[in-house]
C-alpha cells in the first residue's frame, strides 16, 4: 500500500537516491530543499531544517498533499569543514543546527500523527565520521555521533506505539560532497575499504528502504554503518 513519505534534503546525493527508490516503489514521496529543487516527478517543500517554523510548514504542505507522514527521512545535511581552532560561531552553529537539531525538529513534528496511527519509521542518516572521526570534522562528528543516541532513546520512547527509530551510517559516498578531494588522497581513503570502492548513492538508499519496511517492527535502534567495512570494529 502506498505511504507518506518525507526524506529531508532529498533533493540531490543520498537523499534524491532515497526519495526515488520510495517513488518507484510506488509510495507518495515528498523531499525538502533548502536552495536547489529536485528532478521532477517529486513534491518539493522548500525547507531550512534548522527551523522549528519551517519544518512545522514543511509537514502541513506534505499532509495537505499526501496524508500524514507515515516515513520520516532526515538526510539534509551540510559540511564546514575546518580544525576546530579555525570553527567560527556561524560555522559550529549551522552545522549542529542542520545536521542534529534538525532532525530531532522533524522527528518531533512527524510523531504526533504517527502516534495516533500506531505506525511509523523514523530513519536518521548519520555517517561512519561518527564513529572514526576525522581531522577537520569535529563538529560534523559531533553531530552525526548525536543522532545515535537520539535514536536509541527515540526507539525506546516511541518503540510501544509501533513506531521505529534507526539510523543509517554511510562511508565514502559518490556524491557532489567528495568532488573537491584530491585524487591521492581519495585513493589513501578508498584502500581503508574492505570492498575496495566507495558506496554510490543507491547502496544507502535500498538499506533505508528495508529499515522503512512495514514488516520491520521490531527492528528498532539500531546503527548501521553502510561502508563497505571501513569501520569494523567500531
Amino acid at each position: 500500500m502506498s505511504r507518506s513519505v518525507l526524506v529531508t534534503g532529498g533533493n540531490r546525493g543520498i537523499g534524491l537516491a532515497i526519495a526515488q527508490r520510495f517513488a518507484a516503489a510506488g509510495d507518495r514521496v515528498a523531499v525538502t530543499y533548502h536552495h536547489s529543487p529536485p528532478p521532477d516527478g517529486l513534491l518539493a517543500v522548500k525547507c531550512d531544517v534548522s527551523s522549528s517554523i519551517d519544518i512545522d510548514r514543511a509537514f502541513s504542505e506534505v499532509e495537505a498533499a499526501h496524508g500524514p507522514v507515515q516515513v520520516l527521512v532526515t538526510a539534509a545535511g551540510i559540511t564546514r569543514d575546518s580544525t576546530i581552532r579555525r570553527a567560527t560561531d556561524d560555522d559550529i552553529a549551522a552545522v549542529i543546527g542542520t545536521n542534529l537539531i534538525g532532525p530531532i525538529y522533524a522527528a518531533r513534528r512527524a510523531m504526533p500523527k504517527m502516534h495516533a496511527n500506531k505506525f511509523g519509521r523514523i530513519i536518521f542518516i548519520s555517517s561512519v565520521v561518527a564513529e572514526l572521526g576525522a581531522v577537520g570534522q569535529t563538529t560534523y562528528a559531533a553531530a552525526k555521533a548525536g543522532l545515535k543516541g537520539a535514536a536509541r532513546s527515540l526507539a525506546r520512547e516511541l518503540g510501544p506505539r509501533g513506531i521505529t527509530v534507526n539510523v543509517v551510517a554511510p562511508g565514502l559516498t559518490d556524491t557532489e560532497m567528495i568532488k573537491t578531494i584530491p585524487d591521492n588522497i581519495m585513493q589513501r581513503m578508498v584502500d581503508t575499504i574492505p570492498v575496495g570502492r566507495i558506496n554510490a548513492p543507491d547502496d544507502v538508499a535500498r538499506m533505508v528502504l528495508f529499515l522503512a519496511a512495514d514488516e520491520q517492527g521490531t527492528t528498532n535502534g539500531g546503527f548501521y554503518a553502510i561502508d563497505g567495512g571501513a569501520a569494523t570494529g567500531h
